[in-house]
């Protein structure tokens, strides 16, 4: 059985070491960060570990917080690209944007992206300077998508709310199935993360009409 091309395996030899470098940062991050705490280790032993200067660390990553984020990010990324091509197809924004995100699901690495998503969450569940990096990024992605929809597309009124709060919705959403895929036993697969996506996606029309009741008290 032959293994299959991937796009990076057709880039130059110079693109495929970066991104061999790359790759060896992150997967030596997550373990470092993982075996001896985020903020217990440096970013020279980092560098030492996958025998790189931090020159070279820095034209790949902005800090600690940034490449220890770096597979949920990349999917980001990759959600941004697919909004520079895709069609919206007669559907809402909204639609749009869910089929985006879960192309950009389907196109992460098949190797090993979900063993470094769950290792990042968890750190990040214990970091605070990983939480405010992840909703510092979370504003610049939606700020890019917004400039990618406006560029793009006919817009009569760029002040319009109803873009950002499908994009906020959309965010939401699969931060709750990232949430639930990550406290399950054992190791989820990609689809069952797919899975939980498309979940909590079909709960948000629904969840805009909600109503409660007050509890009846007992005793």
């Amino acid at each position: 059985m032959t293994t299959p091309i991937t796009p990076a395996d057709r880039l130059p030899l110079r693109e495929r070491k970066k991104l061999r470098t790359r790759q060896a940062l992150i997967d030596t991050a997550l373990e470092l960060f993982t075996e001896r705490g985020f903020d217990g280790t440096t970013l020279d032993e980092l560098c030492a570990a996958v025998e790189v200067s931090k020159r070279t660390f820095f034209r790949n990553f902005s800090s600690k917080e940034d490449v220890a984020m770096a597979p949920v990010h990349d999917l980001w990324t990759v959600f941004l690209d697919d909004l520079e091509s895709r069609e919206p197809g007669g559907r809402s924004v909204l639609e749009m944007l869910q089929d985006a995100l879960l192309t950009a699901l389907d196109r992460m690495p098949t190797e090993g992206w979900e063993d470094r998503v769950r290792l990042s969450r968890r750190l990040a569940e214990k970091t605070p300077s990983m939480d405010a990096h992840g909703l510092h990024f979370c504003d610049r992605t939606s700020r890019a998508a917004l400039a990618v929809l406006h560029r793009r597309f006919n817009l009569a009124d760029p002040r319009d709310l109803r873009l950002r709060l499908a994009l906020d919705m959309l965010v939401a959403a699969f931060h709750c199935a990232l949430e639930t895929w990550t406290s399950r036993p054992g190791a989820p697969t990609r689809a069952e993360l797919a899975a939980h996506t498309r979940d909590a996606f079909a709960a948000i029309p629904s969840s805009l009409t909600l109503t409660l009741g007050l509890r009846e008290e007992t005793g």
